[in-house]
């Protein structure tokens, strides 16, 4: 796939982001699916997070200045560190879309980036600029498959309906 291609895919994915989100009340974003899942508050910060420290901040420093070891992150440990339960869902929902709206207009305005520049990953070893643009895909939609499931388990907890008869889930 192109990078203008997974740019764009990026870019819609922000409108997804967003009305799958906005309209949550706050017994929706505080649902849990089961004891080890995570709420749509912790999802909405972790995107955020992402979004800023992960995704943007290696692309750009694969493709700005590739000799500079990359800045570590440690996700896992950031909604604890980071107080995600104790945020205000529709604030850290639009500083995401504000923050993806950057990241696509940064995007938009590379001219004739280098995207098989690498660095070296201290853990996964040389990653291009194109590795990390494609992960950044893959991980909106592995956030918004799981945002789908909390979604439909939540329909089925306040509904109390059998939901057989939508399909197999």
């Amino acid at each position: 796939m192109l990078p203008k291609t997974i740019i764009g895919k990026l870019q819609a994915n922000k409108l997804v982001f967003q009305h799958l989100l906005e309209t949550c009340t706050k017994e929706q974003y505080s649902f849990r699916a089961d004891a080890n899942s995570w709420c749509l508050l912790e999802i909405v910060c972790h995107l955020l997070d992402e979004e800023v420290e992960d995704f943007r901040a290696r692309v750009k420093s694969v493709l700005l200045d590739p000799n500079e070891p990359l800045k570590p992150i440690s996700p896992e440990e950031w909604p604890k560190e980071r107080g995600y339960l104790q945020r205000n869902f529709a604030t850290v929902l639009q500083s995401f879309l504000k923050e993806r709206h950057q990241s696509i207009d940064w995007l938009q305005s590379l001219e004739n980036p280098n995207w098989e520049q690498t660095v070296d990953h201290p853990e996964v070893g040389p990653r291009s600029a194109k590795k990390f643009l494609v992960n950044w895909l893959a991980h909106d939609y592995h956030h918004i498959r799981q945002i789908n499931r909390i979604h439909h388990a939540y329909l089925k907890f306040s509904s109390k309906d059998d939901l057989s008869y939508a399909g197999k889930w």
